[in-house]
């Protein structure tokens, strides 16, 4: 019997972390040098009928000719959302969510839905049942007539149901569990993702509808499935946390209705997520005087300034090579500084174990916070205490200066609504706003700043 090419099924193998193909499986993916991430999926032929439909008879228009409207937004009950929005969501944009798991991603989402009342929301599920789902909204003592829960994974049949209901918003929980009939992979593999994703963009745009997708991260921190998915979509929100700590932030990585690197800061409860208006209770302990090691530096996440106690602790090094750890902090730049100590100031730390952490389990790259790291570095290895009324705003160059931060009348202004009665900058600023409620250090270079601080 002839063999039937035109029956033969066509596949590839696929990467699952960077959507790289390739004919054959290999172990190691040439485009994002990962190992053991291919896995073969089938080639869905291309319909030309369908492709001649999608061309139409649309022409390129001068700019001034389009006309711009202001886009519709949902204003959420949420003030801090709203700013990390830009004003509210956008109707008919894509919002990714993503985060570790058991972090709390779908506990904020049901909160969302649930406390937004005035809202026809569609919450679906493809992880828990309905009768799950009640009983977390139970726990979080909410309710919502006008929040519908449809525990489906299927993007055909969700379509369908968006059809039927006409929801203002929508939450996916998640994104990886979500498959279409025309693609035959299992869920959650590159090609169900971006089909999925695809169809999911199509409803929110055609429709005028805000689409939450939630989503996994891998072990590495990024976020699961093919990078397209973040190309694809307009919002990029990243929820962040330490599971042994009650703090949560989401991060804006990607918005293309207002500002990036916002920031919304949380706290887990017994009965939810909370709103943090003021971080700083958290991340600044009520120590003593005396105690060493400790550093209070001032940064800025976004548009909101952010007090936070530096810790660090310095020791001679046990074994023949020195150990660095840093939470919080950027693990390079912890290097780079204590190699200025060393060059420009002349502190011998080559030798000894530095460990840094940012109280709080809280995270960021503000260089702002470089006077703090440094004064708690030095404060432990020469055993001397800093006054705590005393607080640090500056970037340190690689010659020793002290380079002025972004947005310094902000973190001025937060010092001095904390308490503070000191803040050391840098002396390169313009122009500062006057501010009698707390007393301003301009500093030019470390040794400037050290004689400052530690007499």
């Amino acid at each position: 019997m002839a063999f039937n090419k035109s029956s033969a099924v066509k596949t590839q193998y696929v990467c699952s972390n960077c959507g790289a193909t390739s004919a054959k499986w290999t172990g190691k993916c040439n485009s994002c040098n990962e190992w053991n991430t291919f896995a073969e999926e089938v080639v869905a032929k291309k319909n030309s009928a369908q492709a001649i439909l999608k061309t139409t008879a649309k022409v390129s228009k001068p700019i001034h000719q389009i006309e711009s409207n202001s886009e519709s937004r949902i204003v959420l009950i949420e003030n801090e959302l709203n700013t990390l929005f830009g004003g509210g969501i956008v109707r008919g944009s894509l919002i990714l969510f993503a985060g570790e798991p058991g972090i709390g991603k779908s506990t904020l989402m049901l909160q969302l839905a649930l406390e937004n009342s005035g809202l026809n929301i569609l919450y679906i599920s493809g992880e828990e049942s309905e009768t799950q789902i009640k009983l977390r909204s139970e726990r979080l003592n909410l309710n919502n007539q006008t929040c519908y829960i449809f525990s489906e994974t299927c993007v055909e049949l969700l379509s369908a149901e968006v059809d039927r209901m006409n929801p203002d918003l929508i939450i996916i929980d998640s994104i990886q569990t979500i498959y279409s009939n025309n693609v035959d992979a299992l869920p959650g593999s590159v090609s169900q993702i971006r089909e999925s994703a695809s169809t999911l963009m199509n409803i929110a745009k055609e429709k005028n509808i805000a689409i939450f997708l939630i989503g996994h991260i891998t072990k590495d921190g990024s976020i699961a499935g093919p990078k397209l998915l973040e190309h694809l979509v307009d919002v990029v929100l990243q929820f962040e946390g330490d599971k042994n700590n009650s703090l949560r932030t989401i991060r804006s990585y990607k918005n293309r209705f207002g500002n990036t690197n916002e920031l919304v800061i949380y706290e887990m409860t017994s009965t939810g997520l909370v709103e943090n208006t003021n971080p700083s209770d958290l991340l600044i302990t009520k120590f003593d005087a005396d105690r060493t090691g400790i550093a209070i530096g001032c940064c800025v996440e976004g548009s909101r300034p952010i007090m936070m106690e530096i810790q660090a602790l310095v020791s001679s090094a046990v074994y023949g090579t020195p150990q660095r750890n840093s939470n919080g902090f950027d693990y390079k730049r912890l290097n780079m500084l204590l190699a200025i100590l060393e060059r420009r100031c002349g502190f011998r730390l080559a030798m000894k174990d530095v460990f840094l952490n940012i109280a709080g389990g809280f995270r960021t790259e503000d260089p702002a916070i470089d006077l703090a790291v440094i004064c708690a570095i030095l404060s432990s290895n020469e055993d001397i205490p800093i006054n705590p009324k005393i607080c640090f705003a500056g970037e340190v160059g690689l010659s020793g200066e002290i380079r002025p931060s972004q947005k310094i009348d902000i973190k001025i202004n937060e010092a001095a609504k904390i308490g503070f009665e000191k803040i050391i900058i840098s002396k390169y600023h313009s122009k500062l706003q006057k501010n009698s409620g707390i007393e301003v250090f301009p500093v030019g270079n470390l040794t400037d700043m050290l004689s400052l601080v530690f007499g």
